[in-house]
């Protein structure tokens, strides 16, 4: 896609949406940051259904941490590998204590250092929460990216590297969530919806449906 189409691109994708927002619920980065860890191989529908139960009775990271690790995953046994996803909660919850006086940190490293977020989960709190230009690339974003020719990579560093290079940066810091969305609801896996796409005539892959 050349440099004048990715900037018509994201104009249109902004125009349609100009405040773009994560459709995870929270009200605070330590519960975006949560809720982020959860929404590994799991929808956004499904976390919010689990986290509304969960962050009633334990919304920050001393509450979370005295809930413990079997209680936990009571709260989260509709979410994929949620044992696996209690232990990390509760050991990142005891870390932020330990470490960062109970805050999110805004550091990538500190971030990633935490149990349970790599990369992808540190991009997104640094872009949602600390409003850095970085991109979180999950398989929505690594579908898109290549499917309309935006930004091609064989892996999702590949493709990272290609956003940040690719996209305009006046659309930068909110690409991510447009990006998200339009993969999300538009640019679909199986069945995308070409025909109700407003960038359809930018995009280079050649089996639109009808």
């Amino acid at each position: 896609m050349t440099p004048e189409a990715a900037r018509e691109f994201f104009r249109r994708l902004a125009a349609l949406n100009p405040e773009p927002r994560t459709e995870l619920e929270y009200a605070s980065p330590y519960q975006l940051l949560v809720a982020v860890v959860l929404s590994a191989q799991a929808t956004d529908k499904s976390v919010n259904l689990a986290t509304r139960r969960l962050f009633a009775v334990a919304p920050t990271p001393a509450a979370m941490a005295a809930l413990g690790e079997e209680a936990v995953a009571g709260y989260i046994k509709t979410i994929g590998i949620f044992r696996a996803k209690a232990k990390n909660i509760v050991a990142l919850s005891r870390l932020l204590l330990e470490r960062h006086d109970g805050e999110v940190p805004a550091g990538r490293a500190a971030l990633e250092a935490l149990p349970g977020v790599g990369r992808k989960t540190a991009n997104v709190i640094l872009n949602s929460v600390f409003r850095q230009a970085v991109m979180a690339v999950d398989t929505h974003i690594f579908r898109l990216a290549n499917r309309t020719g935006l930004a091609p990579g064989e892996d999702v560093s590949a493709v990272e590297d290609a956003l940040m290079k690719n996209v305009p940066a006046q659309y930068l810091l909110d690409a991510h969530h447009w990006l998200i969305l339009h993969g999300r609801y538009t640019c679909t896996a199986r069945k995308p919806r070409c025909a109700a796409c407003c960038v359809s005539d930018l995009c280079a892959w050649p089996e639109k449906t009808a």
